[in-house]
């Protein structure tokens, strides 16, 4: 699987199908403390950028053996609306998806541009991060190219919530003594008060971070909800929940998705098979996986 990794058992969407649109580097406009992608120059476009065919292969592909998921995400190792080929795949996602939903997970640093938010008004979903309302904060936590402007992505953003009849939801990730002052968290608020957004999710840092900063506890973000009245907010914690359907894959699949996003060893447990597990432990004991401590819990990472 060179362009889709997974299924990922995400915490609020279900079973995901990874579509990453930058297989072989890091492509984004931002270079966020937080990323686990690690640290990285910021760029304006993809380089190198997959056809869309062969992208829309692997995921029939992936449909074909394993059933829909409950979502097909597009992602990128970096920034997925800088895909030069956003709208071919999009329509190609569209025409098999059956019963799964399409998501897209970006910064919203593109947001303003009214072609872009053409293309994914055709999505089920969109997931925007907005880490902070607050210039200051927002250059610290995000680190954007000097192209990006955060007046520009609200913006943008408050436009798309007139235009998109799919699901809106905004994500913050807060990390600590960076963007989680009373001030950033009341200027949030009043901004995504005036988006109405379907849901907001607040989170912190849970996977090894590209930069050395601290998360906060799940206390302190349960009282910073409390300044979110009105709003559908929705704290996000780690979930054990079950699924139907366990995956088995190869050694180079396991070590493709889990490059892209960690998984802890019960992630492991509920998202993948018997066997898949074993050559899991196997990686490990090569040292071709590793272990890393985040936020006190362990992850399984290349």
């Amino acid at each position: 699987m060179k362009y889709t990794f997974g299924p990922v058992k995400s915490r609020r969407f279900g079973l995901s199908l990874g579509i990453d649109l930058s297989p072989d580097k890091k492509s984004c406009n931002f270079d966020c403390l937080y990323c686990e992608l690690g640290k990285a120059d910021t760029v304006r476009t993809i380089e190198n950028p997959p056809p869309p065919e062969e992208i829309l292969k692997e995921v029939e592909e992936f449909i074909s053996r394993h059933g829909y998921p409950d979502v097909l995400t597009i992602t990128a190792n970096g920034e997925p609306t800088l895909y030069p080929y956003l709208d071919r795949l999009i329509e190609g996602l569209n025409r098999f998806k059956g019963s799964s939903k399409t998501l897209i997970l970006t910064n919203g640093s593109t947001i303003g541009s009214g072609r872009i938010r053409n293309l994914l008004k055709n999505l089920d979903m969109v997931k925007i991060s907005l880490d902070s309302a607050l210039e200051g904060s927002f250059k610290k936590v995000n680190r954007p190219s000097d192209s990006v402007s955060l007046q520009e992505i609200i913006q943008g953003i408050k436009r798309f919530r007139q235009e998109f009849s799919g699901s809106l939801i905004i994500e913050i990730l807060l990390v600590r003594n960076v963007n989680d002052s009373i001030q950033d968290v009341k200027a949030l608020a009043e901004i995504l008060r005036e988006i109405k957004p379907d849901r907001v999710d607040i989170g912190t840092i849970d996977r090894p971070p590209a930069y050395r900063v601290k998360p906060l506890t799940d206390r302190e973000l349960f009282s910073i909800a409390g300044y979110f009245d009105g709003l559908p907010v929705n704290v996000v914690a780690r979930q054990t929940d079950g699924l139907e359907g366990k995956i088995r894959l190869s050694e180079e699949q396991i070590v493709s998705t889990l490059r892209r996003r960690p998984y802890t060893y019960e992630d492991i447990q509920e998202v993948f098979d018997e066997e898949t597990q074993k050559r899991v432990r196997q990686l490990i004991k090569k040292g071709i996986l590793r272990e890393i401590s985040v936020n006190n819990s362990t992850f399984i990472s290349p």
